[in-house]
């Protein structure tokens, strides 16, 4: 038999730490178990049923064949029309792709405009993928720490002092995962230009926009067109399982991106697309308010419950649908933590391990990702499991 050795690539992409806890839920709930989830970033609102309905219509017409590889006119036009809409920004659809989630608009972003041995800088914490997807094209991510003195997001002074003759890109993501941060209009004014002065890529997730409580989202179209926009109808839009997400280029990418969109994905699920159609109705808008509403209610509970427990969460979150909650008064291993947790009380929750090092042992991310009921249940069980500790 053939000993297959991985390709060393894998050996710098790091794991979903959190799938170790799901798994082990999953195992538990098998057996009987009661378990309260709140370590997924997948609320528990179903897809909009005027999103469904289009899918349905289109699914029982029987053509779903292959669109263009940068998606149906028709949806990037509706995007574009929305980026008026929501950011006064006028965007030409010709630099709308329309991808396989978020991730796939990553993976075009960052390999048009990157080289293997280029430094990709990145918040630290962050969302583990962008760093494995940097591995992934042979990129090296830079990790900067940050704190809540910057909202945990980075500043141009924090970009200019980590720059180095191998740096290419930067990447920000505004709300964050998983501090639920949102970037200031200034400092993300800064970052940008700070950048490009430096003859830098930047690039901008903002998969969470539209999800912020008292605070608008300020997206890097806004203040230049020089940038790349990682966006998703996951979120906001409660489109998760769909598996669809645009990403918005510089007119200088339009050709590299379209050639790299043909042979790496061919086109996005045509059902997906014209579903995501609907996500833009007046009637769906209005219901995807009525549940940022509810997220903004739940975040307000869970953060007041997790301080009243003693956890310490220094900024109030105030985008995405995550607190990011420092654990040290407990523990100093928050993997430990949430592996006891999820064993002992049957509660759920994400090891800070999983958005990288800084200070990673001491965090845990809890996800108001359902019911206050439900979120209610789960502070009962961490405070006894905190008080047999």
């Amino acid at each position: 038999m053939m000993q297959l050795k991985s390709a060393t690539r894998t050996e710098l992409i790091s794991p979903f730490y959190v799938m170790a806890v799901l798994n082990r839920a999953k195992q538990l709930q098998a057996q009987g178990r009661d378990i309260i989830h709140l370590e997924i970033g997948e609320p528990d609102f179903p897809t909009s049923d005027s999103i469904i309905q289009a899918g349905i219509r289109q699914l029982k017409s029987g053509q779903i064949k292959y669109t263009p590889a940068a998606g149906l006119p028709e949806l990037r036009q509706q995007i574009a029309e929305f980026y008026w809409q929501r950011y006064q920004v006028r965007i030409n659809p010709q630099r709308i792709f329309i991808t396989p989630g978020a991730s796939g608009a990553l993976l075009l972003a960052l390999s048009a405009s990157l080289n293997p041995g280029d430094e990709l800088l990145l918040a630290d914490p962050g969302y583990p993928c962008n760093s494995n997807f940097a591995h992934l094209l042979a990129v090296k991510p830079k990790l900067i720490p940050v704190t809540t003195s910057s909202a945990y997001q980075l500043t141009a002074q924090a970009i200019q002092a980590a720059w180095t003759a191998q740096s290419k890109g930067v990447l920000i993501a505004s709300p964050s995962n998983p501090t639920g941060t949102i970037i200031s209009s200034e400092q993300l004014t800064a970052c940008i230009n700070t950048t490009q002065a430096l003859n830098g890529v930047f690039f901008s997730d903002e998969i969470y926009h539209g999800l912020s409580y008292g605070e608008d989202c300020v997206s890097a179209l806004q203040i230049s067109d020089d940038v790349f926009v990682i966006n998703s109808f996951s979120k906001y839009f409660g489109m998760t399982g769909w598996r669809i997400g645009w990403l918005i280029v510089p007119e200088a990418a339009i050709e590299a991106v379209e050639k790299l969109t043909q042979n790496i994905f061919i086109a996005t699920a045509t059902n997906s697309q014209y579903a995501a159609l609907a996500a833009f109705l007046p009637e769906t808008l209005a219901e995807l308010e009525l549940r940022r509403s509810e997220l903004q209610t739940r975040r307000d509970y869970l953060y007041n419950a997790l301080i009243e427990l003693g956890f310490d969460i220094p900024i109030k979150p105030n985008g995405a649908f995550y607190i990011y909650a420092n654990a040290s008064r407990f523990t100093d291993d928050s993997m430990q933590f949430a592996l006891d947790l999820l064993e002992q009380q049957g509660v759920a929750i994400t090891p800070g391990k999983d958005f990288g090092q800084y200070k990673a042992e001491q965090h845990l991310r809890f996800a108001y990702t359902t019911s206050i009921a439900r979120m209610s249940d789960a502070i009962q069980r961490i405070h006894t499991f905190i008080k047999q500790g």
